[in-house]
């Protein structure tokens, strides 16, 4: 696995205003290392406690993002230096994330994790949840920033099933934008898309796309 073909080959790929985030879970230090070394330096992790190892081993101009369902109770360890938290799925963890913020005198972007999938597996927020947290928006949120929207497609060959999920996920995206919005609130970043989908994910208007399989090859379950 050519590690620096693999993420210039897709970064030829990618739309102007589009940022690779390289899937680094479950991946040795060494091949981040790899990557690193072809001047990548967004990295996604799924797990805390792993991403606090990887951060405090690796070197600090990389920006890390947690792409992963975030328990309430992890929040504390990535707090101090996770670049954007894409897996924002529920009222209390938002809280959560605005608290242990407070603590360390830190703003935190977050995304809005969105459910567009047909699928009982996936996590996020309904259209409607979102525009009822938006409406109601906490003001004593000073310490989380929603920087935009996050979702995950069917797992499915389908491509039009991933496209009309994608876009479906885009025009809400749009929706919001043109709302008036609480202060604490923007929509700039739709993160949609990851290995096998993700120039779908481009075509439909995505800024942020993950991608791990296509650039480290399958994941190592024993680290």
């Amino acid at each position: 696995m050519d590690i620096k073909s693999n993420i210039k080959a897709i970064n030829e790929t990618l739309t102007a205003g589009c940022k690779l985030i390289a899937v680094s879970k479950t991946q040795p230090i060494e091949k981040i290392l790899q990557a690193y070394q072809t001047g990548q330096r967004v990295f996604g992790e799924n797990k805390a406690q792993e991403m606090l190892a990887k951060y405090e081993a690796l070197p600090k101009d990389i920006e890390w993002h947690m792409i992963g369902h975030l328990q309430s109770n992890k929040v504390k360890y990535i707090a101090p230096f996770v670049s954007l938290i894409h897996s924002v799925d529920s009222v209390r963890l938002l809280e959560e994330i605005n608290k242990q913020g407070q603590k360390i005198n830190r703003i935190i972007p977050c995304l809005l994790q969105m459910y567009i999938a047909n699928e009982d597996t996936k996590f996020g927020f309904s259209q409607e949840e979102v525009i009822e947290l938006l409406d109601n928006y906490p003001l004593s949120f000073h310490n989380v920033r929603v920087v935009g929207l996050m979702g995950m497609a069917s797992f499915t060959n389908n491509q039009q099933q991933i496209r009309a999920e994608f876009r479906s996920l885009k025009v809400f995206f749009e929706k919001i934008r043109g709302k008036t919005l609480p202060p604490q609130v923007e929509m700039k970043e739709l993160s949609i898309g990851m290995s096998g989908d993700y120039r779908i994910g481009m075509d439909e208007g995505s800024t942020l796309v993950r991608i791990g399989t296509s650039i480290f090859g399958e994941r190592n379950y024993n680290i």
